[in-house]
């Protein structure tokens, strides 16, 4: 863990030499913001896992008719399913474990922040990284809307204190809930909305919020922060790829349609996909207007058979 308390009390340390500088080195709300300051940096730095998160988890919904297509011709050879499995995500490009990446790789980070605050109030004496003694007393001490941003709701007695806490995890578990609903409801096609991925993606939804609410209680208040603002941003940075990136076949998809139709008529242009349905309305009507013609053009006799008719012609 060694690594991981330089750069996470180097980057506390920053926003704290600039928040304390404002509203004071020992005050509550500077290490709060300074918290806040290391869960943006953070979750910038993983953009380029999100971005991949977000085009694994597209590619599973998108491949989830031709998985259930291998589970109805393998279902009976367990080993060949997962070959043939493996198979598919190979050449779809897709890793069914990046969906997982940002939060495994958070989780590292978060016991470090858990164990400087927690050994900030503890042991003050014990530098890790950065954190000077005077840091860790202050930083221990710290006192944010009546309550100390080491305290949990477990280890104190103070209603104020709890209240804090018992707000900040249904926040936490709130956001964990609204976030992996979200991509479900919008950006999910109705065929992926079945089979074992959706039932994972729903277990998901119900079970982490759940994970959350239970160990919540035992994090203090200063992690409790830094979970809450990195579902905030989870939730942002998801609304707009679904906005403005939505996967084929979705609501969110038709969405963006719909928008792009109507913004596109207050501005008098035409959008790509009026001009798709424009292109195949041409060419349906110009096969139908072929068809039409086609039965009112009189068919063209062979030789042999206007013979026939002038010889039936003389004999009457």
């Amino acid at each position: 863990m060694a690594p991981l308390y330089y750069v996470i009390s180097a980057v506390l340390v920053g926003f704290h030499t600039l928040f304390g500088g404002i509203f004071g080195e020992a005050s509550g709300i500077a290490w709060v913001l300074s918290i806040i300051g290391l869960t943006l940096v953070i979750r910038i730095a993983l953009i380029p896992l999100f971005v991949k998160q977000i085009k694994s988890s597209r590619n599973m919904q998108l491949i989830q008719p031709k998985v259930r297509e291998l589970q109805k011709k393998y279902g009976h050879d367990r080993e060949k399913l997962a070959q043939e499995t493996m198979k598919l995500y190979k050449d779809s490009g897709t890793n069914p474990f990046a969906s997982c990446l940002p939060i495994l790789l958070q989780m590292p980070i978060f016991l470090a922040l858990f164990r400087l605050i927690d050994q900030a109030a503890k042991n003050p004496e014990v530098e890790r990284g950065l954190m000077t003694t005077q840091l860790n007393e202050q930083f221990g001490d710290a006192v944010f809307l009546g309550a100390k941003i080491s305290d949990t709701f477990l280890n104190t007695d103070d209603l104020g204190v709890r209240v804090l806490a018992a707000v900040l995890v249904l926040a936490m578990t709130a956001t964990t809930f609204l976030t992996q609903r979200q991509l479900m409801s919008k950006n999910m096609p109705a065929d992926a909305l079945s089979g074992p991925y959706a039932q994972q993606q729903k277990m998901l939804l119900y079970v982490l919020p759940v994970v959350f609410a239970v160990g919540g209680i035992a994090f203090p208040v200063g992690v409790l922060f830094y979970w809450t603002t990195s579902n905030l941003w989870t939730m942002g940075q998801q609304f707009y790829v679904i906005r403005n990136n939505p996967a084929p076949g979705t609501p969110a998809a038709q969405a963006k349609e719909d928008r792009d139709r109507a913004k596109a008529e207050r501005k008098g242009i035409k959008t790509p996909a009026m001009l798709e349905e424009e292109r195949l309305a041409a060419e349906a009507e110009a096969r139908r207007q072929e068809q039409a013609q086609a039965r009112q053009q009189p068919q063209r006799q062979t030789r042999s058979q206007r013979n026939n008719a002038q010889r039936n012609k003389k004999k009457r």
